[in-house]
């Protein structure tokens, strides 16, 4: 399959099934086009991608299957396509949801065809046939930033998943007796107690004994019609030196992004390096399930590494974790605001955030 996407050369004959140093840096360069971690192994979410990179756009007929959602390159070609004609597939995760079948319905009925769902011979071919009738831009991220845009500054009404990695049976990062899912779990329930007092309706993805599936927790998000997803984890590696902080948004490695997602990942980032003063490791787009099977802005948060003494001595602190609490909240506020009447990163404080509703609530009373 390497060799089908150009990424591995012949090799000696007889070597096909091994597992060799030029294998290993053929899915490392795949990871990297698809948004993965490049680490080499191909487990599971590698597998998943190297399975749909094998698919374009024509193979095979598409429509929605609730029980088990088609994905595939060739999905994100036809809601690509979708986008480029005027309609409104969402962004192009991969995957055929219903929001991709309203996309194509529509489409179908537009051009005299028989508004079905199904992407079969005839659809490709009104596809193929029709020029773009969106040009100068990509409208998807223009469709996320209008929202935003009309969503308001203010905070209250705002719905909001806090997502604590892990739990339950699966502990997570495991360090010195320090565990993540128990530290994430504490992180979310300040951060939505904050979320709360802002008048936002702030929702848990998990109860504290268990751990949904990444597909379940994108699946809460969407029933719930969320504005956006905060997921909380920390790291690990086998390099004690390894420390910091990330944050990850939705992106593919080949220009699909979540414009928003990518704005907020930022904000949360630069927020938190100024409060904490960890070391910056960046912000970055990923195709991890959460982050492309949920249709609104989504922002992975890696806050530390547990097996690095200085992050864990940091999380370990309660008091710790309401500078990260208040820090990821004063991020959102800030995206909400797009740089209206904003303070310097850092500067901004919790208090200010509930002063600021407060004002809006009362001035609107008058």
């Amino acid at each position: 399959m390497l060799r089908g996407f150009g990424l591995l050369t012949a090799g000696a004959p007889g070597a096909e099934d091994q597992f060799d140093l030029d294998v290993e840096q053929g899915v490392q360069a795949f990871q990297q086009r698809r948004g993965l971690i490049t680490d080499g192994i191909v487990g599971p979410d590698t597998y998943r991608a190297l399975r749909e990179a094998g698919w374009t756009l024509g193979d095979r007929m598409l429509a929605l299957l609730v029980s088990a959602p088609m994905s595939g390159d060739d999905v994100g070609q036809l809601q690509t396509r979708l986008l480029e004609l005027g309609y409104d597939p969402g962004r192009p995760s991969g995957v055929f949801d219903d929001r991709t079948e309203q996309a194509l319905r529509a489409f179908q009925g537009d051009y005299g065809m028989a508004s079905d769902g199904v992407c079969g011979p005839a659809t490709l071919r009104a596809l193929r046939q029709l020029g773009r009738k969106v040009t100068g831009g990509r409208p998807g991220l223009l469709r996320e930033q209008e929202l935003l845009r009309r969503a308001g500054p203010r905070m209250r009404g705002k719905r909001i998943v806090v997502d604590p990695g892990h739990g339950g049976l699966d502990r997570g990062v495991q360090a010195s007796g320090v565990c993540e899912a128990d530290l994430v779990w504490d992180l979310g329930r300040r951060l939505v107690g904050r979320m709360s007092a802002t008048g936002m309706e702030a929702l848990l993805s998990r109860r504290e004994d268990t751990c949904p599936g990444e597909a379940e927790r994108a699946a809460f998000a969407n029933e719930a019609n969320a504005d956006l997803v905060l997921s909380l984890h920390t790291d690990a590696n086998r390099s004690m030196y390894a420390q910091g902080l990330a944050t990850f948004h939705f992106g593919n490695g080949s220009g699909a992004t979540s414009t928003v997602g990518e704005a907020l990942a930022g904000l949360i980032q630069r927020e938190l390096l100024t409060r904490t003063a960890m070391l910056d490791c960046g912000s970055q787009g990923r195709t991890w399930e959460l982050l492309r099977l949920t249709r609104m802005p989504t922002v992975r948060v890696e806050i530390g590494y547990l097996t690095h003494l200085g992050d864990r001595q940091k999380l370990t602190d309660p008091a710790f974790r309401d500078v990260v609490a208040e820090g990821i909240l004063v991020a959102v506020k800030r995206l909400y605001l797009l740089g209206q009447n904003d303070q310097p990163t850092g500067t901004f404080t919790f208090s200010d955030v509930l002063a600021h509703e407060i004002g809006r609530n009362q001035t609107q009373a008058i």
